[in-house]
């Protein structure tokens, strides 16, 4: 059974309501030991002094700061200790905001706040309240050292408690080359806008995250056990075959695209909207031209064949 974080209380004005924050992730990542290939022996990192290369014992080592290059100022356990806040087992509320109001970006991990013997009316309340309002609460909440920014927000029977990031730690995205203006700034016209629209209307559906799983995860575990059973054989493993876009696709006819999705109700090519658009002149009879063209390319032959054979 999950053992809490801690145990304390979730409060906001003069209510306390006793809880226990429970981890609300589960890392399925698969772990990896680097090993020396000549004798498959795993390999130590020691920790080793820069000049002399000599092992350095962990009673010897300190913190410090390179505030210049070559520069160090060292930083005491005493001054770690002196930043660091209160251990305090609370959940503070400072505010509550409107649900919609923080931005994605802000979101960094979740935990599930479970509530203590007799707490169930004060959780209650908080968690339906919160749900009719559409509001949710900020607070800080202090996990081992650290203080972390975090937001109360409902989420079916449960209170859920998500750690946010300060802003100086998102990158601005005005940091970055993106393209600004109005769709008529790139040419696109009001059909390409309407036929978008239609297919984003024929792909609605309601979110179900039991329908996504880490496929990755599941052929590398598959290779796993094959490499097990075979006690050592060496599997060889296939790679699928990367698809390659024809060049001529890099002029594209919109609205030919969104058509041709709309009657196969799939999504269009990754990465074609930050393609050069196409002037008026294009027709969809040169679409339907450039996309048999490309169904003859020898790239395009050879992905078919080597699917063939991987069948």
């Amino acid at each position: 059974m999950a053992r809490p974080i801690w145990s304390g209380s979730l409060s906001f004005g003069l209510l306390n309501i006793p809880v226990s924050l429970m981890s609300g992730e589960r890392r399925t990542d698969l772990s990896f030991r680097m090993l020396d290939s000549r004798d498959k022996k795993p390999i130590r990192f020691e920790r080793v002094n820069a000049d002399t290369g000599e092992e350095v014992p962990w009673k010897d080592i300190v913190k410090a700061f390179e505030y210049d290059k070559g520069s160090y100022v060292v930083i005491e356990k005493e001054d770690i200790a002196s930043a660091a806040p209160e251990s305090h087992e609370s959940v503070d509320v400072e505010a509550f905001v409107d649900a919609g109001s923080i931005g994605t970006r802000f979101y960094e991990k979740p935990y599930i706040l479970v509530p203590g013997k007799k707490a169930e009316k004060g959780y209650v309340l908080l968690r339906e309240t919160l749900k009719e309002t559409g509001k949710i609460g900020i607070a800080r909440v202090v996990i081992r050292t650290r203080e972390y920014l975090c937001a109360v927000m409902p989420e079916d029977d449960a209170l859920v408690l998500m750690l946010l990031r300060y802003p100086q730690e998102l990158v601005d995205p005005a940091d970055y080359k993106l393209p600004t203006g109005s769709a008529s700034s790139y040419r696109i016209a009001d059909k390409e806008v309407q036929m978008a629209t239609q297919l984003i209307d024929s792909m609605a559906a309601d979110w179900a995250p039991d329908a996504y799983h880490d496929e990755f995860r599941e052929r590398l575990s598959d290779i796993i056990k094959k490499r097990i059973k075979a006690k050592g054989v060496k599997t060889k493993v296939v790679d699928a075959p990367a698809h390659h876009e024809d060049a001529a696709t890099n002029v594209v006819d919109f609205v030919a695209l969104l058509q041709k999705s709309l009657k196969d109700n799939t999504r269009t090519p990754a990465g074609s909207s930050d393609k050069v658009p196409v002037k008026k002149s294009a027709t969809k009879k040169a679409a339907k031209k450039t996309t048999k063209k490309a169904a003859k390319t020898p790239a395009t032959k050879a992905a078919k064949k080597t699917t063939r054979k991987a069948s």
